[in-house]
């Protein structure tokens, strides 16, 4: 097996999503903020390859490929996915054409919401819920007026798991990283074995933080890891399916 990591391009998006999705399936935050029993994984696919489409030109979208058990480049198996959004200092005003990207992007969103008449069982009060606390946790996490390597997915295909491929995902941003001094932000969905994976790479936990669904509570623990990238764990209780936890972390460089 020979692993590349590449930008994504349009071709690589099917690829990508079934990493996504596969990858995803049994993810805490993922049963926590969808209802299994509406859920539409041909909906999720239409607005997971609307992000691809904008991650392309708008963040470090990157890819990890077989490219020794493909008849041609273009048929090279995707086996692990990563996007990363690039530092933005605290001073700098956002750009038009940022801005402009991200109003595509939830235009675009919105024409999927109309197509399929809905979300698709995602539950979009513990959406918010996370969303808003989440941005509570990075305004009190975010000291470095530099800014962060914000990293928004790494996932990898469980077939690839264990053979390095989520570490080389990591390295091709973690390594830059490192030359520039920049920190890095990371947000994860699972204690075991996330965290550990992540305290290996140089990850140190940091900061915890409660959110409540109505009277449910829907534990969310932001653990800042140490080093050059920020990750998040959330953990997922079968018997309070009301109930997650989630982790943040930060990764000075080193």
């Amino acid at each position: 097996m020979t692993i590349e990591v590449v930008p994504l391009t349009e071709d690589d998006i099917p690829g990508a999503i079934q990493v996504i999705q596969r990858a995803f399936e049994d993810d805490p935050y993922y049963k926590w903020v969808f209802d299994a029993s509406t859920f539409s994984k041909k909906r999720n696919y239409d607005s997971l390859a609307a992000r691809c489409r904008w991650g392309i030109n708008n963040a470090i979208f990157q890819v990890a490929k077989d490219t020794a058990t493909a008849k041609d480049s273009q048929s090279f198996p995707v086996l692990g996915v990563s996007c990363w959004m690039a530092p933005q200092p605290a001073a700098q005003p956002e750009s038009w054409y940022t801005w402009y990207q991200g109003w595509v992007l939830s235009f675009n969103q919105f024409l999927t919401n109309i197509r399929y008449l809905g979300h698709g069982g995602l539950r979009t009060n513990r959406y918010w819920i996370w969303k808003e606390n989440q941005q509570k946790a990075q305004a009190q996490i975010w000291d470095d007026p530099r800014g962060y390597y914000f990293c928004n997915i790494v996932a990898v295909s469980p077939e690839a798991q264990g053979k390095g491929i989520g570490k080389l995902l990591f390295e091709t941003v973690t390594k830059q990283a490192d030359q520039e001094g920049i920190k890095c932000y990371l947000e994860s969905s699972k204690n075991v074995p996330n965290v550990q994976i992540y305290e290996g790479m140089g990850f140190e936990m940091s900061r915890e933080m409660e959110c409540r669904d109505g009277d449910d509570a829907c534990m969310l623990d932001f653990t800042n890891f140490l080093r050059v990238a920020v990750p998040t764990a959330l953990l997922y209780d079968e018997k309070s399916p009301n109930q997650v936890m989630l982790a943040v972390g930060i990764r000075k460089f080193a």
